[in-house]
């Protein structure tokens, strides 16, 4: 049986057999971008078709960063010696040793990878890809939305927690253009969903941070609603849903989607009064999470209360996945045994 050391260290840097948001896909043009996910150095690239690939940020050769190279004809280029790698990872030239025997061999972990709502996502496991399901909101016509990614210095975990945690709106957020609004006292309850849970608070509805909907559907992510006051135009309750990775044990990199569900003439004054206006403002909101998040101290001495039920309810989720995945991989070495 897995220890809860085993559990915590497995969960420090996130749990490999699902999916994970990296990179907004405009990011990622016509050079090979490195970045850090899950505590793995990963390489993003685009191939003679434009299809965004995913590798270890390492050339086999001698160790070279990818991400130091470039694009040449389609193919991930190391810059170190100019050996050639196609999108699957294989090498296809190594043109200072013609006909070198290390061509058509597979040299790279390729991690499958796809592109949605302007973002790159890709699994990050071992075993075979899960299937992979977006909010729906990401195919209906009727939502208008912006991608907002920051990088964030501190546990995926503590940002993962602020986000089932509703009532802390009323009070960090109390000065904001949209969480002003509500009572400061009621109690949360939690309801079990077919992929995951939606903690609310008792009694108020639609007034400031009420809710959160966590779905695990191939990735985790979470759809929230916020109040919007008048003056922020047409289109009702503004959405976000979010999505948070790992960058390693210290740092995370957090994305949202700012949502609004409008047509016509009034798509264009919210998308127009976005970039204008109400951006910056949600902006600011973003960064009381970051500033708080980053500066917290570890679990260990919390006095949780009646409040803090999504968050023990998340906690509880992600520490039963962890430990079926250890239980899943100490299986074949027992049997090997």
């Amino acid at each position: 049986m897995a220890t809860g050391a085993e559990i915590d260290a497995l969960l420090e840097t996130g749990l490999p057999e699902q999916w994970y948001a990296l990179l907004p896909a405009n990011w990622v043009k016509d050079e090979p971008v490195g970045i850090t996910r899950l505590g793995r150095r990963l390489v993003l690239w685009r191939d003679g078709n434009g299809a965004v690939r995913v590798h270890t940020d390492r050339c086999p050769h001698r160790g070279a960063r990818f991400s130091q190279g470039h694009v040449i004809d389609g193919l991930l280029t190391c810059t170190y010696h100019g050996m050639q790698f196609d999108g699957d990872g294989t090498v296809v030239r190594v043109p200072a040793y013609p006909g070198c025997q290390l061509e058509g061999m597979p040299g790279v972990r390729t991690f499958p990878a796809v592109e949605k709502a302007n973002c790159i996502f890709a699994w990050m496991g071992e075993d075979e890809p899960a299937p992979l399901a977006f909010p729906e909101e990401f195919d209906d016509p009727e939502w208008s939305h912006f991608l907002c990614t920051g990088t964030w210095q501190g546990s995926y975990l503590y940002a993962l927690e602020n986000v089932v945690d509703p009532m802390h709106g009323t009070y960090l957020h109390a000065k904001s253009y949209t969480l002003a609004y509500g009572s400061g006292a009621d109690e949360m309850e939690i309801e079990r969903t077919g992929d995951g849970f939606t903690v609310r608070r008792t009694q108020q509805v639609g007034m400031n941070f009420d809710w959160t909907e966590f779905h695990s559907t191939g990735a985790d992510w979470v759809r929230l609603d916020l109040p919007y006051p008048p003056g922020a135009g047409p289109g009702g309750m503004f959405r976000i849903l979010g999505y948070i990775t790992p960058v390693d044990a210290e740092a995370c990199q957090v994305f949202f989607w700012r949502l609004r569900k409008v047509d016509g003439w009034q798509r264009d004054l919210w998308r127009f009064m976005y970039k204008s206006r109400l951006e910056e403002r949600h902006w600011h909101v973003l960064e009381q999470d970051r500033v708080v998040i980053e500066q917290m101290e570890p679990p260990e001495a919390e006095l949780l209360y009646q409040h803090d039920i999504g968050v023990t309810h998340l906690r509880r989720l992600l520490q039963r996945r962890a430990r079926d995945h250890l239980k899943s991989r100490a299986a074949p070495q027992l049997a090997a045994e």
